[in-house]
């Protein structure tokens, strides 16, 4: 119990009854408002204890079973939003194909490679300049560090040699068509990719096999590959809460694949599209960012299939009502719970209620 005036707890219930609540409010009468969650044993408890205080129940409360109805319905189309998912990924995969591809950065050997490749030129730049300019092979031999003999085949050839060995033949060169072919329609599975060769005659194993797939995907991009967004996560069809928090944000707060699932399942499931519509009018009123008056949103909520939420606020309708009219919530009490919880830590969870409460009004 806390007096929400001076954010002060002042007393602690052993248990979450309606008749200890009544107990307490009749003990300690003169309580005008009461600010609760929408747990009916409260609303209960302060009618029985204290009938003349105004009831207000909290609008974050309000929100959350809001978005938990939304939740409920979505669930009902689980097969159009798990095809719609799909259908974007399809979508956003050809789209980033058709893009300039993203080249890899090089692996740590192959930086490695390149750093010892620029020091060779290096020096090679080095030697023909001093052998242009009349110096000796010896002299030239001390100033780059290299073998005399190193340094006149380098001056024979007129270039640098690479050492680069020549391309050797694979086991997959008769399987590179077949391989290209399947990587193009789609299929970057190596494991999958190794049983199709296999079938076919494929001598090799699968490490192979996944080598190829791994230089493929570092060369360019995969088809049907996973959309990346822009923080660098790939997107996935969302599941879940997460579906009624794409449908109710705003179109300019989501990302590109998750903007376009949205609009799509809007667009496909039309029941949907209305509840959503009716939800927002809900929440911008719950807000107080919307002077339309509750019982129109409520009203029109009944056709939809939020109609047992729009039941449920009109059984409790004058407490919603105070919540959009007065300045009271249960923050103040939900600051106390989170230090109650802090206390009973300390405590290791152990002590029984008499103890808590007398440390939790000490404190006060």
């Amino acid at each position: 119990m806390v007096d929400l005036e001076r954010n002060r707890a002042v007393d602690l219930l052993p248990d979450r009854r309606a008749e200890s609540l009544s107990a307490w409010l009749r003990a300690n009468p003169g309580v005008e408002i009461v600010a609760r969650d929408r747990a009916g044993v409260y609303a209960d408890g302060a009618r029985q204890g204290a009938p003349d205080a105004v009831q207000v129940t909290d609008r974050w409360h309000l929100l959350r079973n809001l978005g938990d109805a939304i939740h409920a319905v979505t669930n009902r189309h689980h097969a159009a939003v798990h095809r719609i998912g799909r259908e974007v990924m399809t979508q956003l995969a050809a789209e980033d194909a058709r893009s300039t591809p993203v080249i890899a950065p090089p692996n740590p050997e192959a930086r490695r490679a390149e750093a010892r490749r620029a020091r060779r030129q290096a020096r090679f730049d080095e030697a023909v300049r001093l052998h242009a300019a009349g110096a000796s092979i010896s002299t030239i031999s001390r100033q780059v560090g290299a073998d005399r003999k190193t340094l006149r085949h380098w001056l024979q050839a007129g270039s640098m040699p690479t050492w680069r060995r020549p391309p050797r033949s694979s086991l997959l060169d008769p399987y590179r068509e077949h391989l290209e072919r399947r990587w193009a329609a789609g299929c970057c599975n190596a494991a999958q990719l190794w049983r199709e060769l296999s079938s076919l005659g494929f001598p090799g194993r699968p490490a192979i096999v996944r080598a190829w797939a791994t230089q493929r995907r570092r060369a360019g991009h995969s088809p049907g590959r996973v959309p990346v967004m822009a923080d660098g996560q790939p997107w996935r069809p969302p599941s879940g809460r997460r579906i009624a928090r794409l449908l109710m944000a705003a179109a300019s707060t989501l990302s590109t694949p998750d903007r376009l699932f949205a609009a799509r399942l809007l667009e496909e499931v039309p029941v949907l599209s209305a509840t959503i519509a009716v939800a927002r009018r809900l929440v911008q009123v719950l807000r107080r960012h919307s002077d339309e008056a509750l019982d129109d949103v409520l009203a029109d909520a009944a056709s939809t299939p939020l109609a047992a939420f729009a039941t449920e606020l009109r059984r409790d309708i004058a407490a919603v009502q105070a919540a959009l009219d007065l300045p009271w919530t249960t923050s103040p009490a939900e600051g106390q719970i989170c230090r109650i919880k802090m206390i009973k830590r300390t405590m290791y969870g152990r002590a029984g209620f008499e103890l808590l409460r007398a440390r939790v009004l000490h404190a006060t």
